[in-house]
């Protein structure tokens, strides 16, 4: 039984502006490709960022639908779907953000991150061929 277990992080609100917070952020990401934000709230978005990725990646009617529920903004959704579409993140299996600090601030020294949509190409890990002494 999940007694007094509550899902995901609080971000120190209530659970209604926990999530339009949420929201909020994950559209300006989509919008912008970048944004500044809290190491936590940047955390906090990755998992649902990642969610919209797959499912335009996926490019169904249903997906379209779940990511406006989401992102509650029909006009990035579809934009993101649009670069899906064209491969942008088609050799990637996950992992379609990236988290760099930035350091605390200056007023209360929370940490401060850049959370971006990752472009590049995966590159496939090369062996290392090491040459054995003869």
């Amino acid at each position: 039984m999940r007694h007094n277990k509550k899902r995901g992080m609080k971000l120190g609100t209530d659970a209604s502006h926990t999530k339009a917070m949420k929201k909020s952020l994950i559209k300006a990401l989509l919008a912008n490709d970048r944004i500044k934000t809290l190491d936590v709230r940047a955390k906090a978005i990755r998992p649902d960022v990642d969610k919209v990725i797959t499912w335009a990646k996926k490019g169904d009617l249903a997906s379209r639908r779940l990511a406006i529920a989401k992102v509650g903004d029909a006009q990035i959704v579809g934009e993101i779907f649009n670069k899906a579409a064209q491969g942008m993140w088609a050799d990637r299996n996950g992992g379609y953000t990236r988290i760099m600090k930035l350091g605390p601030r200056k007023g209360d020294a929370a940490e401060v991150v850049i959370i971006e949509l990752v472009t590049e190409p995966v590159k496939a890990k090369v062996a290392e061929v090491t040459k054995v002494a003869e």
